[in-house]
């Protein structure tokens, strides 16, 4: 079973190639820079160095947010319109989970995190055993509540994502000694862990697959502002 994995849900623009859980190739980046014109190409470049054809492909898995509004769209519209168009088995994971992946031998509970500007993160908590364990589920919450929560948590805490500087300071006050910060090679989710995520998991309706924005965008949120704001 051939598997293409897709992440280009933050900064990240990842893909990846795995064949019965060894991996093939892997592309990542870490740029600024527009995945709308990098994505493809950057799949493309994968798939031929590879020697392998999309109709090979047996399941697509994509990182379905959280994350920039811009860069979530963009992944599940490519695995949207790949699995569409070859009839290729799509599986959604939380980009999240992908990254708390990365601390997946902390003996602990693990915090992926991503800014969501004004004091907010995109966060969840997380637990490894045999597998990735949802301990608290994804959502976009004001880092302070978040961490007085977390307070009520009796074991230490690994925060991943390279997002976690710009909150460093504060998390440590709140946490104290149960707060570690992962090294930096492990504040970047990787494509290849993103198949092993979603691997064995069931596949979805490609017609009813939507991303995971879990807030609304600011254009948005404001248009219904206005909108209430006239009634």
């Amino acid at each position: 079973m051939t598997v293409l994995s897709i992440d280009t849900s933050n900064y990240v623009l990842g893909v990846a190639l795995v064949d019965e859980q060894k991996v093939i190739g892997e592309l990542v980046t870490n740029l600024k820079k527009n995945h709308s014109v990098r994505a493809m190409p950057a799949i493309q470049q994968l798939m031929n160095d590879c020697d392998i054809q999309i109709d090979q492909l047996s399941k697509i898995v994509v990182a379905k947010g959280p994350g920039s509004y811009t860069g979530v769209r963009i992944g599940v519209t490519i695995a949207k319109t790949l699995a569409w168009s070859k009839n290729i088995p799509l599986v959604g994971v939380s980009s999240l989970e992908v990254l708390a992946a990365n601390g997946q031998f902390f003996n602990g509970y693990i915090c992926p995190l991503f800014d969501a500007r004004r004091g907010q993160v995109y966060t969840g908590l997380y637990e490894y055993s045999t597998e990735m364990k949802s301990v608290l589920p994804d959502q976009n919450v004001l880092l302070t509540d978040w961490l007085e929560k977390l307070k009520e948590k009796e074991k230490p805490i690994l925060f991943v994502g390279n997002d976690v500087a710009i909150h460093k300071e504060t998390i440590q006050q709140q946490l104290g000694e149960q707060a570690v910060i992962a090294d930096v090679v492990h504040h970047n989710p990787r494509p290849s862990m993103l198949v092993k995520l979603g691997y064995h998991r069931d596949s979805e309706n490609v017609h009813h697959f939507v991303p995971n924005y879990l807030r609304m965008a600011e254009a948005e949120a404001k248009w219904l502002e206005q909108q209430n704001a006239s009634k």
